[in-house]
Protein backbone atom coordinates (compact mmCIF):
# COMPACT_ATOMS: atom_id res chain seq x y z
CA UNK A 1 0.00 0.00 0.00
CA UNK A 2 1.27 3.68 -1.07
CA UNK A 3 0.39 7.09 -0.22
CA UNK A 4 0.49 10.14 -2.32
CA UNK A 5 0.11 13.91 -2.19
CA UNK A 6 -1.80 15.01 -5.33
CA UNK A 7 -5.33 14.36 -2.82
CA UNK A 8 -6.96 17.65 -3.48
CA UNK A 9 -5.34 18.32 -6.80
CA UNK A 10 -6.73 18.62 -10.25
CA UNK A 11 -10.16 17.88 -9.31
CA UNK A 12 -13.59 19.67 -10.32
CA UNK A 13 -11.72 21.66 -12.39
CA UNK A 14 -15.64 23.08 -14.49
CA UNK A 15 -17.21 23.67 -11.57
CA UNK A 16 -14.73 25.56 -9.74
CA UNK A 17 -13.20 28.18 -12.73
CA UNK A 18 -16.65 29.27 -13.87
CA UNK A 19 -16.78 33.06 -14.02
CA UNK A 20 -20.59 33.03 -14.33
CA UNK A 21 -23.10 31.25 -12.37
CA UNK A 22 -23.42 27.47 -14.35
CA UNK A 23 -26.88 25.60 -14.76
CA UNK A 24 -29.33 25.76 -12.06
CA UNK A 25 -27.76 28.62 -10.41
CA UNK A 26 -24.31 26.83 -9.54
CA UNK A 27 -22.02 29.19 -7.37
CA UNK A 28 -19.56 31.49 -8.68
CA UNK A 29 -16.31 30.81 -7.88
CA UNK A 30 -12.36 31.57 -9.11
CA UNK A 31 -11.53 28.77 -6.83
CA UNK A 32 -9.73 26.10 -8.25
CA UNK A 33 -8.88 23.37 -5.75
CA UNK A 34 -5.52 21.93 -7.76
CA UNK A 35 -3.78 25.54 -8.12
CA UNK A 36 -1.47 24.22 -5.20
CA UNK A 37 -1.09 21.10 -6.36
CA UNK A 38 1.56 19.17 -4.26
CA UNK A 39 4.40 16.45 -5.81
CA UNK A 40 3.30 13.04 -5.67
CA UNK A 41 5.06 10.36 -2.86
CA UNK A 42 4.93 6.79 -2.43
CA UNK A 43 5.32 5.43 0.80
CA UNK A 44 6.29 2.09 2.40
CA UNK A 45 3.78 1.65 4.65
CA UNK A 46 3.02 -2.07 4.33
CA UNK A 47 6.89 -2.06 5.02
CA UNK A 48 6.63 0.21 7.79
CA UNK A 49 3.92 -1.86 9.60
CA UNK A 50 5.90 -5.26 8.94
CA UNK A 51 8.94 -3.34 10.11
CA UNK A 52 7.18 -2.77 13.78
CA UNK A 53 5.64 -6.34 13.89
CA UNK A 54 9.01 -7.67 13.19
CA UNK A 55 11.25 -5.07 15.83
CA UNK A 56 8.80 -6.15 18.35
CA UNK A 57 8.88 -9.51 17.89
CA UNK A 58 12.33 -9.28 17.75
CA UNK A 59 12.74 -7.10 21.08
CA UNK A 60 10.73 -9.96 22.85
CA UNK A 61 13.06 -12.70 22.07
CA UNK A 62 16.32 -11.15 22.56
CA UNK A 63 14.99 -9.61 25.43
CA UNK A 64 16.65 -12.05 27.93
CA UNK A 65 19.69 -13.31 25.76
CA UNK A 66 22.18 -10.73 26.67
CA UNK A 67 23.12 -8.80 24.04
CA UNK A 68 26.42 -6.91 24.03
CA UNK A 69 25.73 -3.19 24.73
CA UNK A 70 27.40 -2.02 21.58
CA UNK A 71 24.99 -3.80 19.49
CA UNK A 72 21.95 -2.32 21.65
CA UNK A 73 23.49 1.13 21.10
CA UNK A 74 23.50 0.96 17.75
CA UNK A 75 20.17 0.01 17.25
CA UNK A 76 19.12 2.63 19.50
CA UNK A 77 21.26 5.28 17.56
CA UNK A 78 19.62 4.35 14.12
CA UNK A 79 16.29 4.68 16.00
CA UNK A 80 17.47 7.98 17.44
CA UNK A 81 18.78 9.53 14.09
CA UNK A 82 15.75 8.41 12.35
CA UNK A 83 13.50 10.13 14.70
CA UNK A 84 15.97 13.14 14.73
CA UNK A 85 15.10 13.19 10.80
CA UNK A 86 11.54 13.18 11.21
CA UNK A 87 11.18 15.70 13.89
CA UNK A 88 13.70 18.35 11.70
CA UNK A 89 10.85 18.39 8.79
CA UNK A 90 7.76 18.98 11.05
CA UNK A 91 8.21 23.32 11.03
CA UNK A 92 9.09 24.64 7.62
CA UNK A 93 6.42 22.09 6.35
CA UNK A 94 4.34 22.91 8.75
CA UNK A 95 4.70 26.39 7.93
CA UNK A 96 4.35 26.26 4.42
CA UNK A 97 1.01 24.23 4.13
CA UNK A 98 -0.49 26.61 6.57
CA UNK A 99 0.16 29.51 4.26
CA UNK A 100 -1.32 27.55 1.31
CA UNK A 101 -4.10 25.75 2.72
CA UNK A 102 -5.50 29.14 4.80
CA UNK A 103 -5.00 30.80 1.52
CA UNK A 104 -6.90 28.38 -0.33
CA UNK A 105 -9.71 28.75 2.31
CA UNK A 106 -9.83 32.60 1.92
CA UNK A 107 -10.30 32.26 -1.93
CA UNK A 108 -13.11 29.63 -1.25
CA UNK A 109 -14.74 32.55 1.37
CA UNK A 110 -14.78 34.63 -1.66
CA UNK A 111 -16.88 32.45 -3.92
CA UNK A 112 -19.84 33.26 -3.36
CA UNK A 113 -22.47 32.45 -0.39
CA UNK A 114 -23.13 28.86 -1.20
CA UNK A 115 -19.25 28.55 -0.59
CA UNK A 116 -19.32 30.68 3.19
CA UNK A 117 -22.20 27.92 4.03
CA UNK A 118 -19.82 25.22 3.40
CA UNK A 119 -17.18 26.94 5.26
CA UNK A 120 -19.13 27.57 7.99
CA UNK A 121 -20.18 23.51 8.32
CA UNK A 122 -16.53 22.70 7.75
CA UNK A 123 -15.60 24.82 11.30
CA UNK A 124 -18.68 23.54 12.89
CA UNK A 125 -17.46 20.08 12.47
CA UNK A 126 -13.91 20.77 13.01
CA UNK A 127 -14.61 22.41 16.25
CA UNK A 128 -17.02 19.93 17.51
CA UNK A 129 -14.92 17.32 16.77
CA UNK A 130 -11.69 18.76 18.89
CA UNK A 131 -14.18 19.32 21.59
CA UNK A 132 -15.99 15.97 21.40
CA UNK A 133 -12.07 14.05 22.17
CA UNK A 134 -11.13 16.92 24.52
CA UNK A 135 -14.10 15.68 26.37
CA UNK A 136 -14.30 11.62 25.77
CA UNK A 137 -10.74 10.71 25.61
CA UNK A 138 -10.01 10.88 28.99
CA UNK A 139 -13.59 9.35 30.03
CA UNK A 140 -12.77 6.43 27.38
CA UNK A 141 -9.53 5.97 29.39
CA UNK A 142 -10.84 6.69 32.49
CA UNK A 143 -12.88 3.30 32.00
CA UNK A 144 -10.98 1.67 29.50
CA UNK A 145 -7.16 2.38 31.17
CA UNK A 146 -3.76 1.72 29.14
CA UNK A 147 -2.37 -1.36 29.58
CA UNK A 148 0.63 -1.19 31.65
CA UNK A 149 2.83 -2.97 28.86
CA UNK A 150 2.85 0.50 26.82
CA UNK A 151 5.55 1.90 29.35
CA UNK A 152 7.71 0.12 27.00
CA UNK A 153 7.07 2.83 24.64
CA UNK A 154 8.16 5.08 26.15
CA UNK A 155 12.03 6.47 26.50
CA UNK A 156 14.14 4.56 28.38
CA UNK A 157 15.21 7.80 30.33
CA UNK A 158 13.31 9.63 32.69
CA UNK A 159 10.88 11.87 31.52
CA UNK A 160 11.01 15.60 32.75
CA UNK A 161 8.22 16.98 34.27
CA UNK A 162 6.45 19.88 32.88
CA UNK A 163 5.32 23.46 33.93
CA UNK A 164 2.02 23.70 34.04
CA UNK A 165 1.01 27.36 32.34
CA UNK A 166 -1.23 29.31 33.99
CA UNK A 167 -4.13 31.23 32.23
CA UNK A 168 -1.66 34.20 32.09
CA UNK A 169 0.92 32.76 30.93
CA UNK A 170 -1.09 30.84 28.21
CA UNK A 171 -2.74 33.57 26.63
CA UNK A 172 0.76 35.26 27.07
CA UNK A 173 2.30 32.30 24.83
CA UNK A 174 0.43 33.51 22.04
CA UNK A 175 1.94 35.41 20.64
CA UNK A 176 6.27 35.10 19.90
CA UNK A 177 8.36 38.42 20.09
CA UNK A 178 10.97 36.63 18.05
CA UNK A 179 9.26 33.97 15.47
CA UNK A 180 13.17 32.52 15.02
CA UNK A 181 13.26 31.54 18.15
CA UNK A 182 9.84 30.18 18.56
CA UNK A 183 10.81 28.15 15.69
CA UNK A 184 14.05 27.55 17.42
CA UNK A 185 12.19 26.05 20.83
CA UNK A 186 9.57 24.40 18.55
CA UNK A 187 7.04 26.42 19.99
CA UNK A 188 4.18 25.14 17.94
CA UNK A 189 1.23 27.27 19.39
CA UNK A 190 2.94 30.79 18.75
CA UNK A 191 4.00 29.78 15.21
CA UNK A 192 0.67 28.48 14.24
CA UNK A 193 -0.55 32.15 15.10
CA UNK A 194 1.97 34.05 13.31
CA UNK A 195 1.66 31.73 10.17
CA UNK A 196 -2.11 31.76 10.18
CA UNK A 197 -1.76 35.53 10.54
CA UNK A 198 0.91 35.72 7.90
CA UNK A 199 -1.99 33.85 5.13
CA UNK A 200 -4.13 35.79 5.68
CA UNK A 201 -2.05 39.13 5.05
CA UNK A 202 -0.86 37.54 1.81
CA UNK A 203 -4.36 37.38 0.74
CA UNK A 204 -4.06 41.52 0.92
CA UNK A 205 -1.75 42.10 -0.69
CA UNK A 206 -1.53 42.74 -4.41
CA UNK A 207 -1.63 40.03 -7.50
CA UNK A 208 1.57 40.31 -8.22
CA UNK A 209 3.54 39.97 -4.71
CA UNK A 210 0.36 37.54 -3.77
CA UNK A 211 1.37 34.96 -6.22
CA UNK A 212 5.53 35.81 -5.58
CA UNK A 213 5.30 34.77 -1.96
CA UNK A 214 2.89 31.64 -3.15
CA UNK A 215 5.13 30.54 -4.94
CA UNK A 216 7.47 30.14 -2.33
CA UNK A 217 5.76 28.50 0.10
CA UNK A 218 4.41 26.04 -2.91
CA UNK A 219 7.81 25.08 -3.32
CA UNK A 220 8.88 25.05 0.11
CA UNK A 221 5.99 23.09 0.35
CA UNK A 222 7.31 20.39 -2.16
CA UNK A 223 10.74 20.37 -0.86
CA UNK A 224 10.09 19.74 2.88
CA UNK A 225 7.56 16.77 1.34
CA UNK A 226 10.30 15.46 -0.89
CA UNK A 227 12.90 15.64 1.62
CA UNK A 228 10.24 13.80 4.51
CA UNK A 229 9.49 11.35 1.76
CA UNK A 230 13.19 9.93 1.39
CA UNK A 231 13.04 10.21 5.92
CA UNK A 232 9.99 7.83 5.52
CA UNK A 233 11.39 5.86 3.01
CA UNK A 234 13.46 4.56 5.63
CA UNK A 235 11.11 3.94 8.10
CA UNK A 236 11.13 0.16 8.15
CA UNK A 237 14.70 0.81 9.26
CA UNK A 238 14.09 3.15 11.82
CA UNK A 239 10.81 1.79 13.34
CA UNK A 240 12.22 -2.19 13.21
CA UNK A 241 14.84 -0.31 15.99
CA UNK A 242 12.81 2.35 17.91
CA UNK A 243 10.51 -1.44 18.29
CA UNK A 244 13.15 -3.78 19.08
CA UNK A 245 13.80 -1.56 22.26
CA UNK A 246 10.10 -1.33 23.12
CA UNK A 247 9.84 -5.12 22.66
CA UNK A 248 12.75 -5.82 24.72
CA UNK A 249 11.12 -3.43 27.40
CA UNK A 250 7.29 -4.40 27.31
CA UNK A 251 7.62 -7.76 26.04
CA UNK A 252 4.49 -9.38 24.21
CA UNK A 253 2.28 -6.51 26.30
CA UNK A 254 2.99 -3.65 23.01
CA UNK A 255 1.20 -5.77 20.58
CA UNK A 256 -1.67 -5.35 23.21
CA UNK A 257 -1.00 -1.57 23.68
CA UNK A 258 -1.28 -1.02 20.10
CA UNK A 259 -4.48 -2.24 19.70
CA UNK A 260 -5.61 -0.56 23.05
CA UNK A 261 -4.55 3.06 21.02
CA UNK A 262 -6.17 1.71 17.52
CA UNK A 263 -8.97 1.27 19.09
CA UNK A 264 -9.55 4.51 21.21
CA UNK A 265 -8.37 6.57 18.51
CA UNK A 266 -10.68 4.87 15.80
CA UNK A 267 -13.47 5.83 18.21
CA UNK A 268 -13.47 9.30 17.92
CA UNK A 269 -13.46 8.61 14.07
CA UNK A 270 -16.70 6.59 14.26
CA UNK A 271 -18.17 9.78 16.59
CA UNK A 272 -17.75 12.11 13.26
CA UNK A 273 -19.02 9.09 11.26
CA UNK A 274 -22.04 8.83 13.54
CA UNK A 275 -22.30 12.90 13.07
CA UNK A 276 -22.15 13.00 9.47
CA UNK A 277 -25.52 10.76 9.73
CA UNK A 278 -26.77 13.30 11.88
CA UNK A 279 -25.78 16.60 9.56
CA UNK A 280 -27.66 14.74 6.79
CA UNK A 281 -30.44 14.25 8.58
CA UNK A 282 -30.87 17.19 10.85
CA UNK A 283 -29.51 20.17 8.02
CA UNK A 284 -30.00 18.16 4.81
CA UNK A 285 -33.00 17.03 5.56
CA UNK A 286 -32.40 13.14 3.99
CA UNK A 287 -33.36 10.34 6.55
CA UNK A 288 -30.97 7.81 7.89
CA UNK A 289 -31.53 5.27 5.85
CA UNK A 290 -31.86 6.86 2.99
CA UNK A 291 -28.81 8.26 3.39
CA UNK A 292 -27.06 5.20 4.06
CA UNK A 293 -28.28 3.28 0.87
CA UNK A 294 -27.18 6.36 -0.77
CA UNK A 295 -23.32 6.86 0.60
CA UNK A 296 -22.59 3.26 0.90
CA UNK A 297 -20.93 3.21 -2.70
CA UNK A 298 -18.88 5.85 -2.20
CA UNK A 299 -18.08 4.40 1.59
CA UNK A 300 -16.72 1.13 0.20
CA UNK A 301 -14.70 3.00 -2.04
CA UNK A 302 -13.14 4.94 1.00
CA UNK A 303 -12.36 1.60 2.97
CA UNK A 304 -10.70 -0.03 0.16
CA UNK A 305 -8.96 2.57 -1.43
CA UNK A 306 -8.24 4.83 2.07
CA UNK A 307 -8.39 7.81 -0.26
CA UNK A 308 -10.63 10.57 -0.56
CA UNK A 309 -9.49 11.99 -3.63
CA UNK A 310 -10.05 8.25 -5.13
CA UNK A 311 -13.64 8.36 -3.86
CA UNK A 312 -14.74 11.80 -5.20
CA UNK A 313 -16.37 9.95 -8.45
CA UNK A 314 -18.21 7.73 -5.99
CA UNK A 315 -19.18 10.45 -3.89
CA UNK A 316 -20.75 12.06 -6.67
CA UNK A 317 -22.91 9.65 -7.68
CA UNK A 318 -24.12 9.22 -4.07
CA UNK A 319 -25.04 12.66 -4.02
CA UNK A 320 -26.88 11.84 -7.08
CA UNK A 321 -28.95 9.12 -5.98
CA UNK A 322 -29.96 11.58 -2.99
CA UNK A 323 -31.38 14.01 -5.56
CA UNK A 324 -28.69 17.07 -4.65
CA UNK A 325 -28.32 19.41 -7.58
CA UNK A 326 -25.38 18.78 -9.72
CA UNK A 327 -23.78 22.22 -9.28
CA UNK A 328 -24.09 21.66 -5.93
CA UNK A 329 -22.35 18.34 -6.02
CA UNK A 330 -20.01 19.22 -8.41
CA UNK A 331 -18.46 22.50 -6.70
CA UNK A 332 -18.62 21.42 -2.93
CA UNK A 333 -17.69 17.57 -2.96
CA UNK A 334 -14.34 19.00 -4.82
CA UNK A 335 -13.76 21.78 -2.64
CA UNK A 336 -14.65 19.34 0.59
CA UNK A 337 -11.78 16.63 -0.93
CA UNK A 338 -9.62 19.79 -1.11
CA UNK A 339 -9.33 21.36 1.91
CA UNK A 340 -11.86 19.30 4.60
CA UNK A 341 -10.64 16.43 6.29
CA UNK A 342 -13.87 16.25 9.05
CA UNK A 343 -11.82 13.45 11.42
CA UNK A 344 -8.49 15.32 12.05
CA UNK A 345 -8.80 17.62 14.85
CA UNK A 346 -10.83 14.40 16.94
CA UNK A 347 -8.68 11.70 15.70
CA UNK A 348 -5.41 13.95 15.70
CA UNK A 349 -5.97 15.68 19.16
CA UNK A 350 -7.03 11.77 20.60
CA UNK A 351 -3.44 10.65 19.68
CA UNK A 352 -1.80 13.68 21.73
CA UNK A 353 -3.72 12.78 24.61
CA UNK A 354 -3.30 8.80 24.20
CA UNK A 355 0.55 9.77 24.81
CA UNK A 356 0.05 12.25 27.24
CA UNK A 357 -2.18 9.87 28.99
CA UNK A 358 0.71 7.17 28.29
CA UNK A 359 3.50 10.11 29.83
CA UNK A 360 1.57 10.71 32.72
CA UNK A 361 1.13 14.07 32.04
CA UNK A 362 -2.06 16.35 33.10
CA UNK A 363 -3.68 17.80 30.45
CA UNK A 364 -4.75 21.42 31.65
CA UNK A 365 -8.04 23.11 30.09
CA UNK A 366 -5.38 25.69 29.03
CA UNK A 367 -3.73 23.02 27.54
CA UNK A 368 -7.04 21.49 25.99
CA UNK A 369 -7.70 25.20 24.19
CA UNK A 370 -4.04 25.03 22.57
CA UNK A 371 -4.67 21.57 21.35
CA UNK A 372 -7.42 22.13 19.66
CA UNK A 373 -6.72 25.52 18.20
CA UNK A 374 -3.77 24.02 17.04
CA UNK A 375 -5.49 21.14 15.47
CA UNK A 376 -8.31 23.35 13.72
CA UNK A 377 -5.90 25.61 12.12
CA UNK A 378 -3.09 22.41 11.02
CA UNK A 379 -6.16 20.75 9.29
CA UNK A 380 -6.60 23.01 6.72
CA UNK A 381 -3.34 22.90 5.66
CA UNK A 382 -2.40 19.08 5.40
CA UNK A 383 -5.57 17.90 3.72
CA UNK A 384 -4.35 16.63 0.57
CA UNK A 385 -1.54 14.69 2.24
CA UNK A 386 -1.33 10.50 3.01
CA UNK A 387 -1.60 9.50 6.03
CA UNK A 388 2.01 8.62 7.30
CA UNK A 389 3.32 12.49 6.18
CA UNK A 390 -0.04 13.76 7.62
CA UNK A 391 0.22 11.83 11.19
CA UNK A 392 3.81 13.42 11.33
CA UNK A 393 2.56 17.14 10.11
CA UNK A 394 -0.47 17.42 12.24
CA UNK A 395 -0.19 15.48 15.25
CA UNK A 396 3.43 16.34 16.23
CA UNK A 397 2.24 20.41 16.51
CA UNK A 398 -0.30 19.22 18.61
CA UNK A 399 1.60 17.21 20.76
CA UNK A 400 3.95 20.13 21.00
CA UNK A 401 1.33 22.77 21.94
CA UNK A 402 0.45 20.48 24.44
CA UNK A 403 3.88 20.16 25.95
CA UNK A 404 3.55 16.50 25.49
CA UNK A 405 6.52 14.35 24.31
CA UNK A 406 6.84 13.67 20.28
CA UNK A 407 8.92 10.78 20.88
CA UNK A 408 6.55 7.75 20.64
CA UNK A 409 4.70 9.27 17.81
CA UNK A 410 7.68 7.77 15.86
CA UNK A 411 6.49 4.16 16.51
CA UNK A 412 2.43 5.29 16.51
CA UNK A 413 3.17 6.49 12.87
CA UNK A 414 3.78 2.35 11.60
CA UNK A 415 0.07 1.71 12.59
CA UNK A 416 -1.64 4.34 11.20
CA UNK A 417 -2.57 2.48 7.60
CA UNK A 418 -5.36 1.27 10.54
CA UNK A 419 -7.11 4.42 11.92
CA UNK A 420 -6.62 5.67 8.90
CA UNK A 421 -9.23 2.95 7.73
CA UNK A 422 -11.85 5.01 9.65
CA UNK A 423 -10.13 8.43 8.43
CA UNK A 424 -11.14 7.82 5.27
CA UNK A 425 -14.81 6.16 5.56
CA UNK A 426 -15.84 8.92 8.04
CA UNK A 427 -14.32 11.92 5.84
CA UNK A 428 -15.89 10.82 2.64
CA UNK A 429 -19.28 10.46 4.26
CA UNK A 430 -19.03 14.21 5.88
CA UNK A 431 -18.30 15.26 2.43
CA UNK A 432 -21.77 13.66 1.20
CA UNK A 433 -23.86 15.04 4.23
CA UNK A 434 -22.04 18.40 4.42
CA UNK A 435 -22.91 18.41 0.22
CA UNK A 436 -26.85 17.94 1.19
CA UNK A 437 -26.91 20.52 3.82
CA UNK A 438 -25.09 22.68 1.11
CA UNK A 439 -27.44 22.19 -1.68
CA UNK A 440 -30.52 22.15 0.99
CA UNK A 441 -29.55 25.97 2.10
CA UNK A 442 -29.17 26.78 -1.26
CA UNK A 443 -32.65 25.52 -1.77
CA UNK A 444 -33.90 27.46 1.06
CA UNK A 445 -32.67 30.35 0.45
CA UNK A 446 -33.63 30.27 -3.43
CA UNK A 447 -37.47 29.88 -2.45
CA UNK A 448 -36.84 32.89 0.43
CA UNK A 449 -36.08 34.64 -2.33
CA UNK A 450 -39.18 33.96 -4.51
CA UNK A 451 -41.05 35.13 -1.53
Amino acid sequence: MSGTVKDGADKGRSAADADTPGPQGAPHTAFNPGEFELVTIRLPVLATFAALIAGLASGVVFAGAGLADSVLEAIALVGSLWLRALQMTIIPLVAALLVLGLTQMAQAARAGAAARRFLVLVFGVLAFGGIFTAIFVPMLLGLFPIPPSASGFLAAGPVEALEVPSILDFAASLIAPNIIAAAAETAMLPLTVFFALFAIAITRLPGSQQASLLSFFHALANAMLVLIGWVLWTAPAGVFALAFGVGMRSGGGAFAALAHYILIVSAMGAAILVLAYLVAGLLGGVGPVRFARAVMPAQAVAISTQSSLASLPAMLDSSERLGLRSSTAEFVLPLAVAIFRATSPAMNLAVALYVASLMGIAITPALLVAGIFVALIISVGTVSLPGSISFVVSIGPIALAMGVPIEPLALLVAVEMLPDIMRTLANVTMNVAVASAVDRGRADGEAGQAL
